[in-house]
């Protein structure tokens, strides 16, 4: 009897799967698991199935999607308008929650392998994945580092964490201190940093960072602002990394009986529609959410049609003047 795909899986002591990306060269796979397959293949004498493996190699018009979360705004936003944008040009996707667990988003990516997606549109925050360094499949990152062979779509974090800063210090501020992500991220965001601590400068003013972890539970974060209080007392200004920080700051001053705008300045950032609807007042840096997901389909196009394309695009971001930077505001 001839040998079918699953007897080399037995034999190799493998997936189905695996075998498949062996035999069509896709996905990231360790060397030993290459050699097991092969080995089984050769004692077996399998012949793969040729119109099988020329469906397989066939363009399916799947996009995969792979996202921290789309219960973020901003991330809710970005998928929508880049789902909406595929769906009109002829793509269904396939989209993927990595909640910032390594594991997570290493088992969604070799499941949207393995269902033979065209490309994929990236914007996870995890470091370390393996398969990211399969460079055959068409891939573009937005608003992270991934290596030196996939594009990034970003907005100007430098200009946009300017504006923020400028803002503030414009307004009277002078104690102000950012929120911001893990410094040793491969993202763009850190430049929202560089640009705050560099205008701080720029204006005889202590700069102070305080770095907070993707992972932090909802609580957790409650009671590191409500410390930050208590740990400075003077601080008259916030910059927030993102809006949903913003947003609890918010909460937790107004718990604190702490006065925004009177007592203390707030700028956010991202500027979704939905936290504009919801929270009108505050200031934040608008990020171009349809800009970057047309930007983003339009260089992943480039790459799943081998046309050269650049390293990093960056988009204008704009500035949202709410009332929570205004110390006049409420007269």
């Amino acid at each position: 009897m001839r040998p079918k795909l699953e007897d080399v899986a037995k034999r190799a002591n493998v997936s189905k799967t695996t075998v498949s990306r062996v035999l069509n060269n896709r996905g990231y796979l360790s060397q030993k698991t290459i050699d097991k397959v092969n080995q089984a293949i050769e004692e077996l004498n399998y012949q793969p199935n040729v119109v099988a493996r020329q469906l397989y190699n066939k363009k399916t018009n799947i996009i995969g999607l792979l996202f921290p979360t789309v219960a973020n705004p901003f991330f809710g936003e970005l998928v929508e308008a880049l789902e909406k944008k595929l769906y009109e040009d002829g793509y269904k996707v396939l989209i993927g929650n990595s909640m910032n667990n390594t594991k997570k988003e290493s088992d969604y990516l070799n499941q949207l392998l393995s269902e033979q997606v065209d490309g994929l549109i990236v914007g996870t925050h995890n470091q370390g994945i393996q398969e990211y360094k399969y460079q055959n499949l068409p891939i573009v990152a937005i608003d992270r580092v991934m290596n030196e062979d996939i594009p990034v779509i970003e907005s100007d974090n430098y200009q946009g964490g300017r504006f923020a800063t400028k803002e503030l210090i414009e307004q009277g501020a002078k104690n102000i201190i950012h929120t911001n992500g893990p410094s040793e991220l491969e993202t763009p965001a850190k430049r929202r940093r560089i640009a705050y601590e560099e205008t701080m400068k720029e204006h005889d003013l202590i700069p102070n960072t305080i770095t907070l972890d993707f992972n932090i539970p909802y609580q957790e974060k409650k009671k590191i602002f409500y410390d930050l209080f208590e740990t400075y007392p003077d601080v008259d200004g916030i910059f927030a990394s993102n809006d949903m920080d913003a947003a609890l700051i918010l909460q937790v001053a107004k718990e604190k009986r702490i006065r925004v705008p009177e007592d203390l300045l707030l700028v956010g950032y991202d500027g979704t529609l939905m936290t504009r609807s919801i929270l009108p007042d505050l200031t934040t840096i608008i990020q171009p959410i349809d800009e970057m997901a047309e930007m983003a389909i339009d260089i992943l196009m480039k790459r799943i049609n081998k046309k050269e394309t650049e390293k990093e695009y960056i988009l204008p971001v704009k500035i949202w003047r709410g009332k929570t930077s205004k110390k006049d505001s409420y007269k």
